[in-house]
């Protein structure tokens, strides 16, 4: 199959300054990831909050330019592209659909957005796809008159994603599309997500911090800490084999609805790791219970183990 998304060692940073006299600060938000995605396929990343998720997914859609590296879209590099030819490659779903969308325009005029934008048909043809586009989300025509506060958080969600297909997209980049929803509709969206994808032959990065969404919808499973890709892996041998010690307390955070069972303590510590003081060596080390004087001291950066990308030196190891 041909690769859809290529990242090579994409690179980028900020600055920060904790107060008004306090010198500023760097933080590495994404830190030289590399990944190739085939057509068809859905990458899942995952990770806590701060990790540089969100940055690498607007860096894939062109919001940003990565400090160093390149990014490929079907074979293509993305800075080469101008804005047109991007947006009818590539969209966005992105995580609140009430603030994703202008309260002042009609539901049909928001959709029709994109194809406004690229100026190729009429007001009628826009309004034509717009319709149906948004019947093919599960949404009727008729409310193409009305505005967002009108809509439930669902169907405000079915619009986002109408709006970003109505171009015909071959990727789309989903950033915590589910999150701001019910469980009952985050099902109903992932549901829809997936009937999309079948149908229109879609290609997805999917950006969550919910594993049993990722599990879900994702071919693919990249974990995230510190603006890296510490362990990469098809899905059901990630979930069923983690490697990595963050892969693993991941996992072993999620909650469970059995009565009875405590919160479980996966041995992360209470503070979250800082972007702007990344540690030598493995950058997990700190919080790992498994660290040797090696982890300290020597970056396990690209390092395979097995049939995956895991960044640990003894991910091979049972006992890590």
């Amino acid at each position: 199959m041909s690769i859809a998304v290529e990242v090579r060692d994409v690179r980028r940073s900020f600055t920060r300054r904790d107060g008004i006299f306090a010198a500023r600060s760097s933080i590495r938000a994404v830190d030289g990831v590399s990944f190739s995605l085939e057509s068809g396929g859905v990458l899942g990343i995952v990770g806590e909050s701060g990790c540089g998720k969100s940055t690498l997914g607007r860096m894939i859609l062109g919001l940003q330019p990565p400090d160093a590296g390149e990014i490929l879209i079907e074979g293509q590099s993305l800075a080469s592209m101008d804005r047109r030819t991007r947006a009818r490659l590539i969209q966005p779903v992105f995580q609140d659909p009430f603030s994703s969308l202008n309260p002042r325009q009609r539901i049909g005029d928001i959709v029709g957005l994109p194809l406004a934008a690229q100026g190729a048909i009429s007001g009628a043809q826009q309004r034509d796809q717009a319709a149906e586009m948004l019947t093919r989300v599960g949404l009727s025509a008729a409310i193409m008159e009305r505005f967002p506060a009108q809509l439930s958080g669902g169907q405000r969600q079915r619009v986002a994603i109408a709006r970003a297909l109505v171009l015909r997209p071959r990727i789309v980049i989903c950033d915590e599309p589910t999150s701001a929803l019910d469980v009952s509709v985050q099902a109903q969206i992932l549901n829809l997500l997936a009937e999309l994808r079948r149908d229109l032959g879609l290609t997805y990065v999917f950006i969550s911090h919910n594993l049993a969404v990722v599990e879900h919808i994702a071919t693919e499973v990249a974990v995230m800490y510190l603006g890296r890709f510490v362990e990469c892996a098809p899905s059901e041998a990630l979930f069923h084999d983690p490697r990595h010690p963050y892969t693993r307390a991941l996992l072993a955070s999620v909650l469970t609805a059995e009565p009875g069972i405590p919160i479980p303590d996966v041995g992360l510590g209470d503070t979250y790791p800082d972007p702007a003081n990344i540690p030598n060596g493995c950058r997990f080390h700190p919080r790992c219970r498994f660290a040797q004087d090696r982890c300290r001291s020597e970056a396990p950066l690209g390092h395979i183990a097995g049939d995956r990308l895991v960044e640990c030196w003894y991910a091979d190891n049972d006992s890590s």
